[in-house]
């Protein structure tokens, strides 16, 4: 039995689908390119817009120095490392899932703006930097039962919505850490996103896997998925599915379920060709299963 959609959040999308449930339907991009600038896509036979690299660093030297951080911060997915209260002890309730804690920030219609989650609702609220002064104002949250997660959730928000100094270390594993004007400090890792990593804009595709995998045409040895390119329209409802065809190449994030059918929303990005040993046009990134069935 295909078990409901889940939560799609469309990242572009976020402060509208805030005001909304949460069981979102999925959706195509609104915002690409017109059909004279479609391309097929070598590996599955679909058709993709084309995009064009877009720049996630900044490149003016007048750039404040809160401009700099506020597009720093942006670069990268935070995961909770440390929560601890004013006396220093451990906030229990966020340490016990701190892997599923998260934190980002974001641009919106020229807001400033920052989501986070423990894996539940995602909440988001506007945001001031100023120095290093992080002023977040009242949240908007999707509004799923968390159950469990509720008592976690409340902390959680609490603790982010105010006043707060941030500091951030860059390197290989970038540190952010945030003290409250309550004395609660939380220790961040930052996760380079996909966006900044591959320095374009992705397109979004909706990819039917099957869970059985066949040899691959061109190596036998390899085992291949096969997919089909799916469409969906303005109101989340599937309306074609292309025909089944191997995929031979690698979907960041993604582990392949071989007992369940699935549909996948993906990024796909393009790749700067200087920087490519491997010389592949297109990076795929996984993003969500929005339906699964179980193979029978």
């Amino acid at each position: 039995m295909t078990s409901p959609l889940q939560l799609i959040i469309m990242p572009t999308l976020l402060a509208v689908s805030l005001t909304m449930t949460a069981c979102q339907k999925p959706s195509t991009p609104t915002d690409g390119p017109n059909n004279d600038n479609v391309e097929m896509d070598k590996d599955t036979g679909a058709s993709i817009a084309d995009t064009s690299p877009v720049d996630v660093t900044p490149t003016d030297a007048a750039t404040t120095p809160e401009q700099q951080l506020i597009d720093n911060l942006a670069n990268y997915r935070w995961s909770l490392t440390s929560a601890r209260d004013d006396d220093g002890q451990p906030i229990t309730e966020l340490m016990n899932i701190r892997d599923q804690v998260t934190l980002s920030f974001n641009q919106y219609e020229g807001q400033h703006t920052v989501r986070y989650s423990v894996g539940c609702n995602i909440m988001s609220a506007n945001y001031q930097l100023q120095g290093f002064s992080l002023t977040t104002e009242d949240s908007m949250s999707t509004k799923m039962s968390c159950r469990e997660l509720d008592n976690a959730e409340d902390i959680f928000n609490d603790i982010m919505e105010g006043d707060s100094q941030i500091s951030m270390v860059s390197g290989d594993t970038p540190t952010l850490t945030q003290v409250t004007d309550d004395s609660e400090t939380l220790v961040w890792t930052g996760r380079m996103t996909s966006q900044a990593k591959y320095n374009s804009k992705g397109d979004t595709l909706f990819w039917s896997v099957s869970a059985e995998t066949q040899p691959c045409v061109d190596n036998r040895s390899q085992q291949c998925l096969q997919i089909k390119p799916v469409t969906f329209d303005e109101q989340g409802i599937k309306v074609s599915e292309g025909k089944l065809v191997e995929f031979s190449g690698n979907i960041e994030g993604y582990q392949h379920n071989n007992t369940h059918d699935e549909v996948l929303r993906l990024q796909r990005y393009s790749i700067n060709s200087s920087d490519n040993s491997a010389k592949e046009k297109h990076a795929y990134v996984f993003d969500a299963v929005i339906e699964s069935t179980k193979v029978k």
